[in-house]
Order: structure tokens, then sequence, then C-alpha cells
């Protein structure tokens, strides 16, 4: 089969599409024939690799110390179930077959960059026949970090008011339409360029980072960012321009601080109202979003769809920052 490969870390280049051998999935293991898979920051990082501050050692201790232990990058993937291994139990209790359309998240052993991919059973959800193979695969990785940190993490409740930064990539577009799902009042922080966007969106309000005479994020003794005079109940950071500083200058007396980027001493330092750390891969999750997208209640945004000989230019494009939603590719 054909797959996106680097068996060396560094910049895009070192991805290259090639014909390797089509996995055999084994005991509670589905191989999937994919459709559509996400190009994500996770995916950039790992094959850089670049790591927040002070995860450099544990990051390259658990993929490899001089290169990649899974050549093939890619964990949000939708497709159709080519072949089904041993017993199989699917989310929930329910079964899989041979010819169903599903998604889900391969976790760390990832894979999606193929024509191709293992999955745990487990791990994967039906698709619903209203979305498509693109939404599917594109509203995994900012649905399940925006919905996380809004519900579990900031225990988001109606009425609240919510300041999301970095409100135009693939966790921040999830983020500003889950929280006004869940019935708060988004301010969104976002480049002139996506101003309409993000107010499409459903933010009610937007702060242009880009325009003359804003000030920055971050800054010194006193400083608040953006020159905000609002006070918010969540504020959360899904590009990692704030610290828990900083970041506690935008909150009101109860409110908290969610760092969906952040280094390790922020980690360390995530306690009381200011929270960190990876959100966890579940399927009961995949299923919701999947349903919120099918009833029209939430947008995925897709910035690009690319052919997996076009790789390069999909990492290239999510190394750049800029990205908009998503970058997805079609092995």
């Amino acid at each position: 089969m054909r797959a996106a490969v680097n068996t060396e870390y560094g910049d895009p280049e070192v991805v290259r599409v090639s014909d390797i051998e089509r996995p055999v999935p084994g005991q509670g293991e589905v191989l999937v024939r994919v459709h559509a898979a996400a190009v994500t920051a996770a995916d950039s990082r790992l094959r850089a690799p670049r790591f927040p501050r002070g995860f450099g050692p544990m990051g390259r201790l658990a993929l490899g110390l001089r290169r990649p232990r899974r050549p093939v990058l890619g964990n949000c993937v939708s497709g159709v179930v080519e072949a089904i291994g041993g017993e199989n139990a699917g989310a929930g209790g329910g079964r899989l077959r041979v010819g169903q359309e599903v998604a889900g998240m391969t976790g760390a052993r990832m894979g999606g960059h193929a024509e191709f991919a293992l999955a745990k059973a487990s791990r994967l959800v039906p698709k619903p026949a209203g979305v498509s193979h693109d939404q599917a695969a594109g509203v995994l990785f900012g649905g399940t970090t925006a919905l996380h940190y809004l519900r579990e993490k900031g225990r988001l409740a109606p009425g609240s008011s919510v300041l999301v930064v970095g409100a135009s990539g693939a966790v921040g577009t999830n983020a500003v339409q889950l929280a006004v799902h869940l019935g708060a009042r988004v301010t969104a922080v976002t480049s002139g360029a996506n101003v309409e966007l993000v107010e499409q969106l459903g933010a009610s309000s937007i702060v242009d980072h880009s325009a003359p005479g804003t000030p920055a994020a971050c800054g010194g003794r006193g400083h608040v960012p953006y020159g905000l005079a609002e006070r918010f109940d969540l504020v959360l950071d899904t590009v990692g321009v704030l610290s828990p500083t900083t970041g506690r200058r935008l909150l009101t007396g109860r409110g908290v601080l969610l760092l969906a980027v952040a280094d390790l001493g922020q980690t360390l330092r995530s306690v009381g109202r200011v929270k960190s750390g990876p959100a966890p891969e579940r399927p009961g999750v995949f299923a919701e979003l999947l349903d919120l997208v099918d009833r029209g209640l939430i947008e995925v945004v897709v910035e690009s769809v690319h052919p997996l000989d076009d790789i390069v230019t999909a990492h290239h494009r999510v190394d750049s920052g800029r990205k908009v939603g998503n970058i997805l590719v079609h092995p």
C-alpha cells in the first residue's frame, strides 16, 4: 500500500510517499481503508520533533531517540472497514462489519496517512451517513480537545463568558462553536483575515490581534493581554501564547484558565484555576461530535484537501501556524 513515511526527524521534506506492506489486523483490531485523514499540529510536532519546552527528552524516549518508531503519522481517520481481526466488539458493545463506514482516532500507533490504517475496534465509531469522510476526519482532533477543555476541565455552564485565543485553528473553530452550543457567550481572538469566519461560527465579540495598536498577548508586570477590559469565566488558549500569570489577569473571581498548549513548567503549575494536559480520545466523544455535525449544530472548517502525494505541502501549511481549521489528505 502507499503511505506517507518519515524514517527520520526533520522538516516536511523528510516525509516521502512509499510502498509499504499492508498491515494485518489482529485480535480486536480493524483494518480501515482510509478515505480522509487529518494532518494536525500533533503530526507536525511528532515529525520535527518539536515539543513544548521541557517535554523534549520524554518525547524522544516515547517516540524514538534517533528516528521515529512510528514512521507513518496520522491519528484522525475516516473510511471503510476493510477487514476485522479475530473477535470484534466495537465501541459501546456494538459490532463493526466489513464495508461499514467508520471514523476514529488510532492513538499512539498513528498510521492514518496511508491507504490502509489499523485501529483497535474500540477506538472506532460508525460514521453517520449524513457526515462526509472529510467532515468526520476533520472534527476529531480539534473537537475532542475543545470539548474536553470546555466541558470537563472548565465545567462550562450556560451563561458563562468565554474567551477563545486562536479561534480560527482546528481546536479554536470547534471551541467557539461548542461553547456557543453549550450556552456560553464567546469572545474570540483571531487575525483580521479570519474575523468574518469566526463571527459566522458564533462569536459575539472579536479581538483582531493583528490590528495596529492591539497590545500583545504577553507583556510585563501588570500587562493585560490584548488590552481587554472584560474578565471571563473561562479563558481557553489553543495556541500557547498565554502564561499562567498573564492568563489569570483575564479571569473573573472564579474564572478558570485553560492552556491547551503548555510547556512542562506550566503543566506542573496547572493547579486550581489553571488547567492543562492532554485530552483523552474517547469513542463516546467521537460519536457525540459526529452527531452534532450530522444535525448541523457545528461546522467542520476545512482549509484544504490534498492527495497523499502532496503531503509535504500539507505539512508546510501546518508548520506555518496560520492554517484555518483543518488540513486533510486523501490517501
